[in-house]
């Protein structure tokens, strides 16, 4: 298992739905990289006994906290506690790519 990885070696997209890929998985956390083009949404959800955060590592996003809408950008981290709905949707012109932890993992 490599303990180490490049987050630049797991960016990647799909045209029908946004890209994610789970970089590393235990007991206690997932972190994965969730990439969005312009135009594509996380629809708002929610993990009823798992907090979330999002990092964003370039681009900018409008993410959905339960009923308020929230806009950040590059080097920002997003929190979701448990039972809050969530979601994000990229409405600027270039890629969203965000680090995302869960935990404890699904």
């Amino acid at each position: 298992m490599d303990l180490i990885k490049n987050l630049q070696d797991h960016v990647g997209s799909h045209p029908e739905k946004f890209f994610k890929e789970t970089l590393f998985r235990g007991d206690a956390l997932l972190l994965g990289l969730n990439c969005l083009e312009p135009g594509q949404v996380q629809k708002p959800h929610d993990h009823t006994d798992q907090d979330k955060f999002y990092y964003v590592v370039e681009g900018e996003g409008q993410f959905w906290l339960g009923e308020e809408q929230h806009v950040a950008g590059s080097g920002q981290v997003v929190w979701a506690p448990a039972g809050v709905i969530h979601g994000v949707e990229n409405k600027g012109t270039t890629r969203l790519t965000l680090l995302v932890g869960i935990a404890p993992a699904p």
